[in-house]
């Protein structure tokens, strides 16, 4: 199971330069619209302290970190629900991510603005409505097929003619789904999930700011989605930069205490609801995503479905205890490692080994 996070925005407001200092990965960056047409793909490590420590204690020969994948998706225009600007194509793009990083300029400048002049709110209306309107048509055909099959009074029919009304109000009042969350059962939400819908998905704005911005509180008027003030330009400098020594050097010059990026990073993955943890030897120290609830049993599929299918149980025990008893050994002497079957809810940091049939 991998997990994934869409860059979008208008064209020109950075998402590319953005993409490229997150994942250091070459990419085409121009000044002028769909420079990007198909996605870029990259993945990036999740930076976790915890894993240099395991390892340093198991006497690991490698170190394996979790990762998470970005996507930069080519810029929407006004009617991209309508095909403007391979604006179809676009849109199919994002219904392949987990979650959407809705990049806004804010900065002054030479680059070309496909509305003339920059305005962060109406930047962000625009591609806001473009999803609402590509999942209200899509709502509209669902609805209308399962209206012609609700005469047989199936109860399921019944059932997803409710929901899909519901959801339609929402969106005809030019609302995003993901803030009305809570209007929605847990049976109703496993059905919308089915519809892999574009607004449901959660989402985070980054605000492209100049470098004289940089400690300033921004907003965008009518949202209350987490902002992130990143300057592109500073970000793609910092991302150059291959000594951490001299990267926070850099980093302090400018009063920050981190990249912006690297807090993207960390927060993506508490956005998804993610949760890791670790397996430890002499081989290797590696860290597992999963998400926040999930079993044991079905946490060991993530290592391999010979292991989930054979389970048997699992030896667990926490980060603090394996650092404070240094590692197996030591916590079965202390009496700390605990045997756990396969309904055990995994909690993150948790140490595993899985014992199985082969």
């Amino acid at each position: 199971m991998s997990f994934s996070i869409g860059i979008v925005g208008l064209p020109n407001v950075g998402k590319s330069t953005i993409f490229k200092a997150l994942t250091k990965k070459n990419i085409d960056i121009a000044n002028y619209p769909f420079c990007t047409i198909d996605p870029n793909i990259g993945i990036v490590e999740i930076p976790d302290s915890r894993l240099k420590k395991l390892s340093e204690i198991s006497k690991s020969k490698k170190i394996i970190p979790t990762v998470i994948e970005f996507f930069d998706i080519a810029g929407l225009v006004k009617g991209a629900s309508k095909g403007e600007g391979l604006g179809n194509k676009f849109l199919s793009n994002i219904k392949q991510v987990d979650a959407i990083c809705h990049v806004v300029r804010f900065f002054d400048g030479d680059t070309t603005h496909v509305s003339g002049e920059k305005d962060p709110k109406r930047d962000a209306d625009v591609i806001n409505l473009e999803l609402i309107l590509s999942d209200l048509e899509l709502i509209n055909k669902r609805l209308q097929a399962e209206i012609k099959n609700s005469k047989s009074g199936n109860k399921e029919v019944l059932f997803r003619i409710q929901v899909y009304k519901k959801i339609k109000d929402i969106l005809e009042n030019e609302e995003m789904l993901n803030r009305h969350k809570n209007d929605f059962s847990e049976d109703e939400l496993k059905e919308i999930n089915l519809l892999n819908l574009l607004t449901i998905k959660p989402m985070f704005f980054v605000a492209n700011i100049s470098e004289d911005m940089i400690g300033k509180e921004l907003a965008i008027e009518g949202y209350d989605y987490k902002i992130f003030p990143i300057s592109a330009k500073i970000e793609s400098e910092i991302s150059e930069i291959e000594n951490e020594e001299e990267k926070n050097i850099f980093l302090e010059e400018l009063g920050l205490k981190e990249s912006g990026l690297s807090r993207i990073i960390k927060f993506s993955y508490d956005l998804l609801n993610l949760i890791t943890y670790f397996t430890s030897g002499e081989q290797e120290t590696r860290a597992w995503t999963i998400e926040n609830g999930i079993n044991a049993k079905k946490s060991a599929s993530k290592i391999h479905s010979d292991i989930e299918e054979g389970f048997i149980r699992a030896e667990i025990v926490s980060y603090k205890d394996f650092v404070n008893n240094d590692g197996w050994s030591g916590v079965k002497n202390a009496g700390v490692c605990r045997t756990e079957g396969k309904d055990y809810i995994v909690k993150d940091g948790d140490v595993i080994f899985f014992l199985f049939k082969k």
